[in-house]
């Protein structure tokens, strides 16, 4: 049977895992070498930054935090707070010794202290330049000079006049060679641009890997798919009351820290969300898509939107002058209502459901113990993860050995994410049946090498079900 997939096929398989429940954290941590990540925030110019840190801390194994910087941004322009970091690490402190019965390597408060830093009160470009050295600033240098080969990922949920004062300082005392070597570490996200240095820094800094949505507008960002009500995404779950059920109430002491939504739920989160190793994030490959959204590397249109969503006193937006990570499209069909939807909002958005159950289940983890709780499947593929095959031939994508760490039922759903490869047409899948973990797949007829996609969603029937991935890339030759 030939299937057109616009959006998404789905093979559904009810299973029961082999390995019974345990009271101890297993050691299903990556294997692979730990994110180092910096955060700049903005906190205290909106609820959403601690929204957004208190989710952060809750995932504080999965990175090697290097810094917790308080900032300012055009909402907060004579202030920062890091006396807010500081009250929420302390309250981690109280929980951290039961996250370590779920899983290992959270970090110690005492740790986490020592890496909170300020950058200057002052706004934008005018805390940038000769004088404007902040302890901020002078981390992010020593970071950079670390002597580790990892890059360092810069997460701003605020302004990032801290980052680029570091930069200007680097070109300024640093060798040329010296200077490249450290820009080529960067990696950095911005929540759209909080003040004018964003735009500075990509202007200036064109080795810097940077991802945003750009200009003076918050409306088409793609951020916002995570706080963003609209057709086709699960609203229920960024509610007022799903928050006071899974989140605040009953949490711990956390969980009472999570301040209620004012202007949107955690819209700095996806600026750290595609850095979670879940088998679906691909961090140094922003056009895979992930948690944190699917972005594409070019030179966006110069666009001067006037909507609803404007900051005022915003200076006047320039066009870009080089190519960066920023709004990608994916076209979704929606669980919900079963009709398609495509905008880069949906990047995000068509993972709610699941990201928000995975902090659900963390923030369980905060006061209960190993048995009580839910942990995610540990998927597998009976095969390597790219394959190449040629025109016309059938293979199999096999999800052969997954687990969950519970012993919990599985569910297994396999999906083409067209976008995420460079080949968009049909997809011929045969036999089709609900109860296929094992799927045949027949390669389409292609006239040059192209790229498929399959991603492997394996959810568990616990309590909050949670979701893990597998992504199998395969090239496609012709005949």
């Amino acid at each position: 049977m030939k299937i057109s997939l616009s959006g998404w096929c789905i093979v559904l398989l009810l299973v029961s895992a082999l390995v019974p429940p345990g009271d101890k954290p297993t050691k299903a941590m990556p294997t692979e070498r730990k994110i180092r990540l910096l955060v700049l925030t903005d906190i205290e110019a909106d609820p959403d930054d601690s929204q957004s840190l208190i989710r952060f801390l809750t995932y504080a194994n999965q990175w090697d935090i290097e810094g917790l910087v308080a900032t300012t941004s055009i909402h907060q322009k004579t202030r920062v707070a890091p006396e807010t970091i500081h009250q929420l690490v302390n309250t981690y402190e109280k929980v951290q010794p039961n996250l370590l019965k779920h899983e290992p390597g959270y970090p110690t408060a005492a740790t986490l202290r020592t890496k909170i830093k300020k950058g200057l009160p002052v706004y934008g470009m005018a805390g940038v330049g000769e004088g404007h050295d902040s302890e901020g600033s002078e981390w992010i240098i020593s970071l950079l000079e670390k002597p580790d080969q990892r890059p360092l990922w810069v997460s701003v949920w605020g302004g990032p006049n801290t980052l680029a004062q570091a930069l200007w300082k680097i070109r300024k005392t640093r060798s040329a060679q010296q200077a490249q070597q450290l820009y080529r570490k960067l990696r950095v996200y911005t929540i759209s641009d909080q003040d004018d240095s964003g735009p500075w820094i990509r202007k200036t800094f064109p080795d810097v890997f940077f991802i945003c949505s750009p200009g003076y507008s918050y409306g088409q960002a793609t951020w916002r798919g995570i706080n963003m009500e609209t057709s086709g995404a699960n609203n229920d779950v960024i509610s007022d009351s799903w928050l006071a059920e899974h989140i605040q109430q009953g949490h711990g002491p956390l969980g009472a820290a999570y301040p209620d939504v004012a202007y949107g739920m955690e819209g700095d989160s996806p600026a750290f969300m595609g850095l979670i190793p879940n088998g679906l994030n691909e961090p140094e490959k922003p056009d895979y898509g992930g948690w944190g959204g699917r972005y594409k590397l070019y030179t966006p249109a110069f666009s001067q939107t006037t909507d609803a969503f404007v900051r005022p006193n915003w200076p006047k937006d320039e066009p870009e002058t080089r190519p960066f990570w920023t709004n990608a499209a994916d076209s979704v069909v929606s669980d919900l209502d079963k009709k398609t939807y495509q905008s880069n909002q949906a990047t995000i958005w068509r993972w709610r459901q699941e990201f928000q159950n995975d902090f659900a289940a963390r923030m369980d983890w905060c006061t209960k113990p190993y048995a009580a709780a839910n942990h995610p499947p540990v998927p597998a593929l009976a095969h390597a993860d790219h394959l190449t095959v040629k025109s016309g031939q059938v293979f199999h994508v096999n999800a052969a050995g997954t687990t969950d760490p519970d012993g919990d039922s599985m569910s297994y759903r396999w999906f083409y994410y067209p976008e995420a490869g460079t080949y968009t047409g049909p997809i011929s899948f045969r036999p089709y049946s609900h109860k296929l973990y094992d799927l045949p797949v027949t390669a389409p007829a292609v006239d040059k090498p192209q790229t498929v996609h399959f991603i492997l969603k394996v959810t568990d029937k616990g309590a909050p079900a949670l979701t893990r991935y597998k992504r199998v890339i395969v090239d496609i030759i012709p005949n």
